[in-house]
């Protein structure tokens, strides 16, 4: 038992009454961890479904985008796309805050995606193809879902970092400080009982010495007297 208790341990009613406090708190600390971590499991799943739809968009939409890219080439050449690519002008603005989730904070984006023309995006339209037009609209598309993929990914991997954090303080209560609690308090409640035993042998023993030498002392009155 002596590796099972709290180390330096005075077995005293103050302390068993503090150590009984303190298992109250843990396992009340146990109990709500345990609802957090079953909490931040299920936001973590309800998450991770909305993760293969969002993979799904981005790699179809960035598949697409390629295979029109790759079309605008053929039809105008590699040089004269990559010159028409210099001229193009940003068209995303991304706002980026944050949310709570049972005290973890996760990445919110917020993503604007201008709808443009083709002189909007600021290359001419004379010495381009309409493949070229619709490589720019589906990259333009395939950023952001792959802004939003990455922050489902990116909260996904903060939850599972967490869960794993929460799941190994449920484990040390559950299998380590709760049972090292109660066994020092059985220990603690067994030595006060040992020490009441003793103190009532070690009273009883005193008690028996005194009415002997009072035994004594009366007979030797007797003596005297006679």
């Amino acid at each position: 038992m002596a590796q099972d208790i709290l180390d330096g341990v005075n077995p005293t009613r103050m302390e068993l009454l503090n150590l009984k406090d303190r298992t109250k708190l843990a396992i009340k600390g146990h109990g709500l961890l345990k609802e957090k971590r079953d909490a931040l499991i299920k936001e973590f799943f309800d998450i991770l479904d909305r993760v293969k739809g969002i993979r799904e968009n981005a790699e179809r939409s960035l598949r697409e985008a390629n295979e029109a890219l790759v079309e605008a080439q053929i039809a105008m050449g590699d040089l004269a796309v990559r010159k028409a690519s210099l001229a193009v002008k940003e068209s995303i603005d991304v706002d980026i805050t944050s949310r709570s989730i049972m005290g973890v904070t996760v990445p919110i984006t917020d993503v604007k995606v201008e709808e443009r023309t083709i002189i909007d995006r600021g290359y001419g339209f004379t010495d381009t193809t309409i493949q070229l037009d619709e490589a720019a609209k589906k990259f333009e598309e395939s950023v952001k879902f792959l802004i939003e993929l990455g922050e489902v990914e990116k909260t996904i991997f903060l939850l599972a970092e967490e869960i794993e954090s929460t799941k190994r303080r449920v484990n040390a209560l559950e299998h380590i400080m709760i049972p090292r609690f109660e066994n020092t308090e059985k220990y603690i409640d067994m030595r006060l009982q040992e020490m009441e035993r003793e103190n009532f042998v070690r009273l009883k023993m005193i008690r028996s010495t005194i009415e002997k030498n009072k035994e004594a002392e009366n007979e030797v009155a007797e003596v005297d007297s006679n």
